[in-house]
């Protein structure tokens, strides 16, 4: 049975933008078609954590508030760096090449430090109960803003607009 461990559940999102990322390097693979998956889930995986996850996460005492909002500020970088290479018409340009490093860069190191920090924090203080709770939520979110075409250049242009702000 699929589990519905919200935690368990980011991180499998996780392997899936590892995933697409070595697609997005072979020069042989549909990168445009890559990339348009890697954009929705990528913008439906950070719309869900913070309208389902990080509200509900900062009223536990053992999660970090200050790292609850910086993951908010590195999905807006991450917004900025997809924008840049979705705006870069040939994927088999050195321009295209650079924007993807630029991308997996800020995806990574945002990935690497939300395992590290707010996952961790989740597992050692959220009940069970309550992260099958949340992974039920956040899977529900995340699909319907897929389905809803959450990863097209033009919500990316706008989520960068609106959150400007986060990281200037």
């Amino acid at each position: 049975m699929p589990t519905t461990d919200v935690i368990e559940l980011i991180l499998d999102d996780h392997r899936r933008f590892e995933e697409l990322f070595r697609g997005l390097r072979d020069r042989t693979s549909d990168r445009a078609k890559l990339l348009d998956e890697l954009a929705h889930v990528l913008v439906g995986h950070a719309e869900a954590e913070e309208s389902e996850v990080y509200s509900a996460l900062r009223r536990y005492k053992g999660v970090d508030d200050h790292e609850v909002e910086h993951g908010a500020e590195e999905h807006a970088e991450g917004h900025v760096a997809l924008l840049e290479l979705m705006e870069v018409e040939d994927t088999d340009s050195e321009d295209w090449d650079e924007k993807l490093e630029e991308l997996v860069k800020a995806i990574n190191h945002h990935v690497d430090e939300e395992e590290r920090t707010i996952l961790n924090d989740a597992r050692d203080n959220v009940a069970d109960e309550r992260r099958a709770e949340l992974g039920t939520k956040f899977v529900s979110v995340r699909d319907e803003r897929v389905k809803a075409g959450c990863g097209s250049i033009d919500h990316v242009r706008e989520l960068v607009a609106q959150t400007k702000h986060r990281i200037d």
